[in-house]
């Protein structure tokens, strides 16, 4: 038996459309996703309120997930800061990338 080694070539700019498109279609990982960044919208708004660049009182940090059977929709919302416009930009093809931990690093 002959083996032969060798490496692999990958284009990224044709690469990354199929993973999303492979990871997003699946239902669970696309909620996880959504959950996920709930929970980085809470962790940005206590990292603030920890170095007093947010005065107001948090309250209690959530994430909520609804389910609505009849219009067969799910609702996940959060308390959290979100994100800016140029923050969208920046992040919104990345994947399994948390803005949040950038965010922690910068501040």
């Amino acid at each position: 038996m002959v083996q032969e080694k060798g490496t692999i070539s990958i284009n990224t700019e044709n690469i990354f459309p199929i993973i999303k498109k492979f990871l997003y279609s699946d239902n669970e990982i696309f909620l996880r996703e959504l959950v996920s960044n709930a929970v980085d919208a809470s962790q940005k708004m206590k990292r603030l309120a920890t170095l007093g660049h947010y005065s107001k009182d948090l309250g209690e940090l959530r994430v909520k997930v609804a389910l609505d059977t009849e219009a067969k929709t799910i609702t996940i919302s959060d308390n959290g800061i979100g994100m800016t416009a140029d923050e969208i930009r920046k992040y919104i093809n990345q994947v399994a990338f948390s803005g949040a931990t950038e965010f922690m690093e910068k501040i």
